[in-house]
């Protein structure tokens, strides 16, 4: 939410700077992104004099282009040739000479010395649009004959500085999304520190109703959804273009000005966080507001043009039974206040946060009103803000009160009661700060001491402090205006003993992140909501099985992830867009499930589950070209490496692993990885072509997904030994063996370690061959095998009795041929 540093002043006493004020705010909570000095034009027309043309001749080769000499007040005139067709000498005129920068929204560009069809130019005659007072480029700015050559163009359109504070806004603090929220915590936050500086609440002193003549009766027929509501005419205004200092307070905050009032209602908005809307009196021909529910499907065009279907629970502001806006979210299209608007109906309630939320949420709406109805609003200030906003109104527009304040308020909304204990105050704080600074502290919160007894208070919250329901909420408030640096850290270490399950989870997660951040891979850090979308068709992870969300921030996180592919796939999309393809990813995390199958009554969560998994990316190169190697690119047999790596770090013996090949609609090409007890430990393989078309990823892309849990279950009673190295060599014997391709590694390797399970060690794939000199149908695969007895060395007989063993069984089993 941005904040402006001068309108913030008008609230409360204070000459501290900005930047000072910036870090006020952060220590008590509202923390402040950034404070950057603006101007209501950008740039502040910094350097634009005022000039006046003394002669205009046509341009000699162009029929469209004009030749000005300009004084500007200082050193010889200007030549300037000027494009615009009503320039004309005598003219006082905006002028930007050689050197100046210009700002067309986020672009700037640099007035240059220059030939235009052969003559040269010395500046340039401004339009509006191009100095960002107007939108105008119908022709240059011709301003009074008064206007005096040489002052500056910031001097005389009243071009002032200020201070833009950008404040990080919470979900719970929507008392603080006003210029006044703002200055009633800094006034709490200086209560302790200099009591002279002071909120200021603006007067409604002067409000009076002049007469009765437009009285509009209301008429709420839903007041669960409109606990208040509160609206008065004013008749006689003139809709107009905004005077500067309202046109100025918006523009500093990223406010479009669109007339004066309904200009003043933004205003109030933003000064007191009380939304207003204002329509046009003249067009409730009805002469009756009702509030309610209008039936399903109606139709209704907002104000942005566009029409929408109606929802059977969507509030609506209705002039009789037509309706004139969506109330709390967004006005009607026909109802609005017009130039041509000289009466107002104007109405500033109270809407129930729920009911704005899924209204908002229905129609894709996101409005400042919105914003600050779905929070809370605070509904004992209806009546305060209607009369300073109608005030403003007759500053601006100028008009009569003419109907009493109309305030349908049914069930008074009570503040909230809250009791605290000294005990728990100094106990959560850490330190005793004392009665009278808590009490001090609680007045400036405005939170009222209804009891105050020896162990505490009891106390009455203001109903606009929603987050303030509870003693914890009380006590954080008095330590976040106390300061949390005003608490001194203790000489004492403070520590208890607790048991770590065995395996440790969250060890044996650091010791894997490190060996993967060691062989090159980043870890990534995905949000568990992700998009429904990605799911649609899948019979792997069916949308039918995902955790939705209820009130969903939007469609792109509205369920909770059953895979952690895409978020990968999201980020590897991101790097390869930024020139940044060749990529190694982890990412540990819980994916979640839900099997209406497992749905017991009485047990919500039966049928919803988490599992917490590891997720390995490549894509790209495995090695770039350079003059020592040439460029390799990632494969499935690296990523293979990388799983095994895992496994045997983890104290897993891969040799007792089952491998089994897969494939789905997210894998083209996979194999899986179970124990021998039936836990699935991983798969991993090539991801569908069709997955990386729907992230825009066009490159080949490897996915490991390791369930951790069932990888923790598995070393769970794995205890680390170590043996001496033997005194007795290896023997190393090799096989080119003929094989159908479809026989794998896999098979070779279970096949010798089953005839041989005491002395040999290690099987290895060497080499591959499939080409000329071969069967059709054949290829042939070099294996080496590691032979080793702990006790003796082996003799010849022994080797070539073990060979001729497997050698037999590869031909009997395999149909393997030696070469």
């Amino acid at each position: 939410m941005n904040i402006s540093y001068n309108w913030l002043k008008n609230y409360i006493n204070t000459d501290i700077d900005a930047v000072e004020l910036g870090k006020a705010l952060t220590s008590i909570g509202l923390e402040v992104g950034s404070v950057e000095e603006v101007q209501t034009v950008k740039g502040g027309l910094e350097g634009l004099v005022i000039g006046e043309v003394l002669t205009c001749a046509d341009h000699e080769n162009s029929d469209h282009l004009h030749v000005t000499t300009v004084n500007v007040g200082s050193g010889e005139p200007l030549q300037i040739v000027c494009g615009a067709p009503n320039v004309a000498a005598g003219q006082k005129v905006v002028v930007a000479t050689v050197g100046i920068v210009l700002y067309s929204g986020d672009e700037s560009f640099t007035i240059k010395r220059s030939k235009i069809r052969g003559v040269e130019s010395m500046g340039m005659i401004c339009a509006e649009d191009e100095i960002g007072i107007g939108t105008s480029h119908d022709g240059i700015i011709v301003l009074p004959a008064e206007a005096v050559v040489g002052t500056l163009a910031k001097d005389y359109y009243g071009i002032k500085s200020d201070f833009l504070i950008e404040v990080d806004i919470t979900p719970n603090r929507v008392d603080a999304a006003s210029h006044y929220g703002v200055a009633r915590d800094l006034a709490a936050y200086f209560a302790l520190k200099n009591p002279e500086i002071k909120l200021m609440k603006p007067s409604v002193e002067a409000f009076k109703v002049q007469n009765t003549n437009l009285t509009i009766p209301v008429k709420v027929e839903n007041p669960e959804a409109c606990p208040r509501y509160s609206a008065v005419t004013i008749s006689g205004v003139k809709v107009a273009e905004s005077p500067d200092w309202l046109k100025n307070a918006l523009l500093i905050i990223g406010l479009r000005p669109i007339n004066n009032i309904v200009d003043i209602t933004n205003f109030v908005l933003h000064e007191l966080g009380q939304p207003l809307h204002a329509f046009d009196a003249d067009k409730i021909t009805s002469k009756e507001v009702r509030v309610k529910c209008l039936s399903e499907g109606t139709p209704f065009v907002t104000l942005d043009g566009a029409e929408r279907k109606l929802n059977a629970a969507d509030l609506m502001i209705c002039d009789g039974d037509k309706p004139m806006c969506i109330g709390g979210v967004f006005g009607g299209l026909s109802s609005g206040v017009t130039e041509t608007t000289q009466n107002v109906f104007l109405e500033s309630a109270y809407f129930h946060p729920v009911s704005i939320r899924k209204t908002a949420k229905r129609h894709g709406l996101n409005t400042d009103a919105s914003f600050r109805y779905e929070r809370g609003c605070d509904p004992t200030n209806t009546i305060y803000v209607l009369k300073r906003c109608a005030l403003l109104i007759q500053e601006v527009a100028g008009g009569s009160i003419s109907s009493e304040i109309v305030d349908i308020y049914p069930n008074e909304v009570k503040t909230f009661e809250v009791a605290v204990s000294l005990q728990k105050i100094n106990s959560l704080i850490g330190k005793e700060i004392g009665r009278e600074n808590i009490e001090t502290i609680l007045g400036a919160l405005e939170m009222k001491i209804a009891e105050r007894t020896e162990t505490g208070y009891v106390l009455h919250v203001p109903a606009y402090r929603v987050d303030v329901q509870r003693d914890v909420d009380v006590i954080e408030d008095i330590l976040r205006i106390y300061g949390y640096n005003n608490v001194e850290i203790g000489e004492n270490l403070v520590s208890t003993l607790s048991y770590s399950s065995k395996p440790d989870s969250h060890k044996l997660q650091n010791l894997i992140a490190e060996q993967l951040t060691a062989q090159g891979f980043n870890e990534i850090l995905n949000n568990s909501l992700t998009k429904g979308g990605y799911y649609i068709d899948l019979t792997s992870f069916p949308a039918a099985n995902s955790v939705k969300i209820i009130n969903a921030l939007s469609s792109d996180l509205n369920v909770m992830r059953q895979t952690l592919l895409f978020g990968g796939l999201e980020n590897i999309a991101y790097n390869v867009n930024r020139q940044n393809a060749d990529l190694k990813f982890y990412e540990f995390g819980n994916c979640y499930y839900y099997n209406s199958e497992n749905k017991k009554e009485g047990e919500t969560l039966a049928a919803y589950s988490e599992d917490y998994h590891l997720g390995l990316w490549l894509t790209g190169n495995k090695l770039g070209q350079s003059w020592t190697t040439a460029e390799q690119k990632s494969s499935i047999y690296e990523l293979k490496a990388y799983i095994e790596n895992i496994f045997s770090r983890l104290g897993v013996n891969v040799r007792k692993l089952v491998v089994g090949e897969f494939a789905d609609d997210l894998l083209a090409e996979a194999l899986t990885v179970y124990s021998t007890r039936g836990f699935q430990l991983a798969v991993f393989g090539v991801v569908h072509p069709k997955i990386r078309k729907k992230l825009d990823v066009e490159q080949e892309v490897f996915f490991a997904d390791i369930n951790w849990n069932n990888l923790l279950k598995e070393i769970a009673k794995h205890k680390v030994s170590f043996t001496e190295i033997s005194k007795f060599p290896e023997v190393k014997r090799d096989l080119a063996l003929l094989l159908d391709k479809a026989v794998n590694f896999a098979e070779i390797e279970k096949i010798a370690f089953d005839t041989e399970r005491k002395l040999l060690k290690k099987v290895t794939l060497f080499d591959v061959y499939e080409g000329k000199n071969l069967e059709a149908g054949k290829k042939s695969y070099a294996v080496s095998f590691i032979l080793q007895d702990e006790t003796k060395t082996l003799t010849d007989s022994q080797i070539d009795g073990i060979m001729k063993k497997m050698l037999s069984n590869f031909e009997s089993k395999l149909d393997a041929k030696l070469r």
